[in-house]
């Protein structure tokens, strides 16, 4: 084999010499030395170009290695996305939803306002237990001299006692009315929540504490019960529930307030509900200043929610009744207040909107956080309006008030708009 390869070099020399020939012709011509330096300077030139060729091939067949993996790798979290399969990580049984309404608010006040932007965060643990929370920005900017606050409105763990059983501990929205737990602006008429359930409940209402709830079997009934946080009422803000509120941030918890329901929707499109809050002292055991005695708080409410072929029917009534010498020199011993609401929804043709829906409503409201006092501070409240619905968890809202408060010559007005969301 050596001896083919020199004969052929020798032969390529030769060639090459030839060929050279005219042009050597007036050069001198070079010795065996020179000649077999020149071979030797192409064969390991031809050597360093195979290595070169051999490394190139084994890259790129590691490269069409690592592209296929890439390829199977991006169909499988496809596939695992199509079919929902996070795989086990923490993620996969963790979810995220949350709601927001901006408002523009006439008459008098004439302002722009996002009213809220609210964030849920919740967690399953496994099949029995799981973790519900809930974060809100109020008015969009919060701190010190600003208008808006943040929020924690409910953080709570849930744990099944049974099928039909649940029981919870945290914060956790009371459960009474029919917005203070189900509140977000796709599910409710008009710009604002309702004013009774507002002033009077008053929603939106948190408080700390434990709790159950769950279905009296197939009955149609179900009940809740709550012991938790309870408010604190005073002069200073001058007995109003609304204010008493605590929120759970370093609350008095001298004393505590128990609550319950019970709620019948055994006919189809109907929910009917009544519930009882208690607190034996709303005063966290400061007392009637007059008496020295505590000052306890009965709050009862009564509701209904209605619907069918497109009607609806909301209505409810809420009466606190607190009891000690110095509330009745304020009026508020009695905070009464009542709506009701009618309304009719219906689908419209809309291109590329298969689902969009106009309701239109009228609500009728009534309530006195002074009904103690019986003078003439009561207000009430006529609205009009319509909600558009695109889709089911985006509305566009408008109404028209007309209140009349007892103590005031002249009606308030105002024309009102309204942008919400949930998801």
């Amino acid at each position: 084999m050596k001896t083919l390869r020199m004969a052929l070099l020798a032969a390529a020399a030769i060639g090459l010499a030839m060929r050279a020939m005219p042009a050597l012709a007036q050069q001198a011509v070079p010795s065996m030395e020179e000649m077999w330096r020149l071979i030797q300077a192409q064969q390991a030139t031809i050597d360093q170009l195979k290595e070169e060729l051999d490394a190139t091939r084994a890259e790129t067949s590691e490269t069409k290695v690592a592209v296929e993996e890439t390829k199977q790798s991006v169909e499988a979290v496809a596939i695992a996305i199509e079919s929902n399969d996070g795989g086990d990580g923490w993620w996969n049984k963790t979810s995220l939803g949350g709601y927001g309404e901006m408002h523009y608010e006439g008459g008098a006040k004439d302002e722009l306002d996002f009213h809220r932007f609210v964030l849920f965060v919740g967690h399953e643990f496994n099949e029995n237990i799981r973790f519900f929370s809930e974060i809100e920005l109020e008015h969009a900017l919060a701190g010190d001299g600003q208008p808006g606050e943040v929020e924690l409105e409910q953080a709570y763990i849930e744990a099944d006692l049974g099928e039909n059983t649940q029981i919870y501990g945290g914060v956790h929205l009371v459960p009474v009315g029919l917005i203070n737990e189900t509140h977000e602006p796709p599910t409710f008429y008009g710009v604002e929540r309702n004013a009774v359930e507002k002033d009077i409940i008053p929603a939106t209402w948190w408080e700390g504490g434990i709790g159950v709830h769950g279905n009296v079997g197939k009955s149609g009934f179900s009940y809740d019960a709550m012991v938790s946080s309870g408010l604190e009422l005073n002069a200073a803000n001058g007995f109003k529930v609304r204010s008493g509120r605590q929120k759970v941030a370093k609350s008095n918890f001298k004393d505590q307030a128990f609550s319950g329901r019970i709620a019948y929707t055994g006919i189809p499109g109907v929910s009917l509900a009544s519930s009882l809050y208690y607190q034996p002292d709303v005063t966290q055991s400061v007392g009637d200043l007059i008496t020295g005695k505590s000052v306890s708080a009965l709050l009862w409410t009564a509701n209904i929610d209605a619907k069918w072929n497109g009607f609806g029917l909301r209505a409810l009534y809420a009466d606190w009744s607190l009891d000690g010498a110095e509330v009745d020199l304020t009026g508020r011993d009695e905070q009464v207040g009542f709506y009701i609401e009618p309304s009719y929804k219906f689908a419209i043709p809309l291109a590329g909107f298969d689902e969009a829906q106009l309701g239109v409503f009228y609500r009728h409201a009534d309530w006195d956080n002074n009904h103690g006092l019986d003078k003439n501070t009561g207000i009430t409240r006529h609205v009009v309006g319509a909600n558009f619905w695109p889709i089911p968890d985006v509305v566009l809202k408008m109404d028209y008030i007309i209140e009349d408060r007892e103590n005031e010559i002249s009606d308030r007005k105002s024309l009102n708009l309204g942008i919400g969301y949930q998801f």
